[in-house]
């Protein structure tokens, strides 16, 4: 299945962008699920029919959603308790009826990821469309599978249940019911689900279009985006430029706020990705009849770049060079920090830890530079590590 991301500066337009580009692909006989993450139905404002926690057809081959982040907690909290009941009842804690259970901070983002997942993996559709939140909360949204899964590996170490046999013993040496089994298996069913979004986020149909309205704010938000994007290995397909307007007739407040979409736009198109204007329609669209006629680029597949990170390393005089591409950052910006076998790498105000391939864990960091958008990281060959003569 085909995935699009679509995400933007808050106002942007990404929710009427988002239904609009669903649409298209759906008058063209693509089946297309539309999922949104907005917690108030602008999507059922856009496409001009309520939508909620249940998929609907909005249109032909269209079925939008917009899943309820508070009934999956509800649900999620209570197969909790039921699991972890003998523990509840050893410290005398006094279970919450569904009824009473209200989401947590959090819980939003973790049941969309749910739901990500879930339409990822439906047979019935062809095309995903994905409205993301605004970009700080997407950026956010979309690193969290793997910070969690790397939590859950530190501070619950699968090698640890090698001793499982061990436990009853110290249960009845300690004299009270053990847990570890159940929040093994716990952790475990959630470090398969998260890595099913994982897969979802890196597999080669994924790509993001980025939704900006040009101009300075627009500008400096694309550029912080693409950034984070590239640095979560993201690849930004298309940059829409949302309500351009149309020629000035000579009001001169008017010609100005022209001038500066028009600065921006050709800032924008000296970038190397598409750029797709999207004329203002005069008028906030809703309904098919007014997104059908907001022009936005096809969906069909475009040839993926490799993916990233991976061994897409050349050799130089005996060092490996591993490329990073890191569009828009700033040398006084970079940090960079071998951690055993990760790179911590720290772009303006972004960080991840990244696992280094197996080839690279047997080499020392031999210097790093910033050029023509990538970070280019040297790998001397470590001698007690690589047999002589050979790699």
């Amino acid at each position: 299945m085909r995935t699009i991301l679509i995400t933007g500066p808050g106002g942007s337009g990404r929710t009427t962008i988002a239904a609009a580009t669903a649409l298209r692909a759906a008058a063209d006989g693509t089946r297309t699920l539309l999922l949104s993450a907005d917690h108030t139905d602008t999507l059922g404002a856009a496409l001009g029919s309520a939508t909620g926690p249940a998929p609907v057809e909005a249109a032909a081959n269209l079925t939008a959603w917009r899943p309820d982040a508070a009934e999956r907690f509800r649900q999620d909290l209570t197969a909790f308790q039921t699991r972890a009941a003998n523990v509840l009842d050893l410290l005398g804690a006094a279970r919450l009826d569904a009824e009473e259970v209200t989401p947590l901070p959090g819980a939003g983002e973790l049941s969309f990821l749910r739901a990500l997942r879930d339409a990822a993996l439906c047979e019935r559709y062809d095309l995903l469309v994905v409205d993301l939140p605004p970009l700080p909360q997407a950026l956010a949204l979309l690193s969290l599978p793997e910070e969690l899964r790397r939590y859950l590996r530190r501070l619950l170490p699968p090698e640890r249940q090698a001793a499982r046999a061990l436990r009853p013993v110290l249960g009845r040496l300690a004299g009270v019911p053990m847990p570890a089994d159940w929040l093994y298996e716990t952790a475990a069913r959630w470090d398969v689900e998260l890595a099913a979004v994982e897969a979802v986020l890196a597999d080669r149909d994924t790509v993001v279009r980025l939704v900006a309205e040009p101009g300075p704010a627009g500008a400096d938000a694309v550029r912080a985006g693409r950034l984070g994007l590239a640095l979560r290995a993201l690849r930004t397909e298309a940059l829409i430029a949302n309500r351009v307007l149309p020629e000035a007739t000579g009001d001169s407040w008017f010609s100005s706020l022209l001038a500066q979409q028009r600065k921006t736009l050709a800032d924008w198109q000296d970038e190397p990705y598409d750029v797709h204007p999207v004329p203002h329609l005069g008028r906030d669209p809703r309904g098919t009849d007014d997104l059908g006629a907001l022009d936005l680029p096809a969906v069909n597949p475009s040839p993926a770049p490799p993916e990233w990170p991976v061994a897409d390393r050349i050799a130089e005089d005996g060092v490996l060079v591993w490329h990073i591409p890191l569009p828009g950052a700033i040398r006084d910006e970079l940090d960079l920090i071998r951690r055993g076998d990760e790179l911590v790498i720290t772009a303006g105000p972004f960080r991840r830890l990244v696992p280094l391939p197996s080839a690279l864990r047997r080499c020392t960091v031999a210097g790093a530079a910033l050029r023509e958008g990538e970070l280019r990281i040297r790998f001397a060959p470590d001698p007690g590590l690589w047999p002589a003569g050979g790699r």
